[in-house]
């Protein structure tokens, strides 16, 4: 856990040196722009960097979650943050992995290894918020086919997306459980709407509409049975490689901010040697480091199989790594003075995505309520 093996060192080392090549001006130039990092993706699809963790006889690299959040933070420490590495490797393509069919496996999983195939996923609501038992995403058998409809809104990337895992809810005996359905982007009733967000980046947010969308039986994701089990297979992963890439965003911002206060000279001497100005880089410094030590242990447990605790560390790490984020961004902006604020010294474009980091995918609310709960022992507060 303390260590990465010499094909994690190797993996972590040949990532860092892609994004580089890429870096945070190309990054910000296609969030400005209105593109996105096609290029960024394509190669390190071709370099077998965004399916590390779908099976070698898939085409993947056969790794876990701890290889994904290796690529993650490697990318964000560079300044790419590439939000879908989560939605698409992490969470879509896990859940297909542990809990689709050998027919779907087999159909989707050679794409998320080689990275020709983004799928987007949808699990959040309008009106249910943080509630996902209160999802109103039902569907419905219609003959061999299943009809889809509903709400959903904050879904990163669909206009990228070749499908959209959507979550929703199918009757169960007297009970609505949820169930996944993969969906293609152009299917007959699905419309979107971009949601315009003040965060620097090239992958929009999305409101969706499913209007009776028809998708065939094997649309859906394992049989209704798997639902549950699915569902939570891709939510951990979510919440380790969000953690990650927002420790690799907090590296970034630190590392312009040290590079910057070693060599801005005021009165004389670099304002680095002020305690005022490296005392507060030092903290965030440290906070970031606690952070990975946390997302390090959140993908061991995952990667064994030891789901109860991996949800706990998992939780864990995100609520941490987001904090850690915050904090060394803000910093970093601080040191800076007035030029922190300018597009050129790339720190400020960091700042909308670091905060959204401590709302979603869970916030740290949820997750406090969830540590009192099941850590501590507490009484359920909602």
């Amino acid at each position: 856990m303390f260590e990465l093996t010499p094909q994690q060192a190797d993996l972590r080392d040949a990532v860092a040196a892609l994004g580089r090549r890429y870096g945070h001006d190309y990054f910000v130039a296609k969030a400005k722009s209105g593109g996105h990092t096609t290029e960024l993706w394509s190669e390190a699809g071709k370099l077998g960097y965004l399916g590390v963790n779908v099976p070698e006889a898939y085409g993947g690299g056969g790794g876990g979650i701890t290889e994904l959040a290796i690529v993650c933070e490697e990318l964000a420490a560079a300044g790419c943050p590439l939000l879908l590495l989560v939605v698409s490797p992490a969470i879509a393509a896990t859940v297909i992995a542990k809990h689709g069919t050998s027919a779907q496996r087999a159909a989707y999983l050679p794409g998320f290894a080689d990275g020709s195939l983004k799928v987007a996923f949808a699990i959040t609501e309008p009106e249910a918020g943080s509630n996902a038992h209160r999802l109103g995403t039902t569907a419905r058998r219609d003959g061999d086919d299943w009809l889809i409809s509903g709400r959903k809104c904050f879904i990163s990337g669909v206009d990228e997306a070749a499908y959209v895992l959507v979550v929703a809810r199918v009757s169960s005996g007297d009970r609505l459980e949820p169930a996944l359905f993969l969906v293609p982007v152009d299917a007959p009733g699905l419309t979107s709407s971009k949601l315009d967000m003040e965060i620097v980046s090239p992958e929009n947010q999305w409101l969706l509409y499913l209007d009776d969308v028809r998708v065939p039986a094997d649309a859906l994701i394992g049989g209704v049975e798997a639902g549950l089990p699915a569902l939570f297979a891709g939510l951990n992963p979510e919440r380790i490689t969000v953690a990650a890439m927002a420790a690799g965003t907090a590296r970034y911002a630190l590392a312009r901010a040290s590079t910057y206060t070693a060599t801005r000279q005021v009165w004389g001497r670099p304002i680095g040697a002020h305690q005022g100005v490296a005392h507060p880089l030092a903290h965030a410094a440290v906070q970031v480091e606690l952070a990975r030590l946390m997302i390090a242990k959140a993908a061991a447990l995952y990667d064994a199989g030891r789901d109860v605790e991996a949800g706990v560390a998992a939780n864990m790490a995100k609520y941490a790594a987001a904090d850690a984020a915050a904090l060394a961004v803000d910093t970093a902006i601080q040191v800076h003075g007035g030029n922190g604020m300018t597009t050129d010294y790339g720190v400020a474009t960091l700042l909308g995505a670091v905060r959204a980091g401590r709302i979603a995918p869970v916030s740290r609310e949820m997750i406090l309520n969830f540590v009192a709960q099941h850590v501590l022992g507490q009484p359920k507060s909602y």
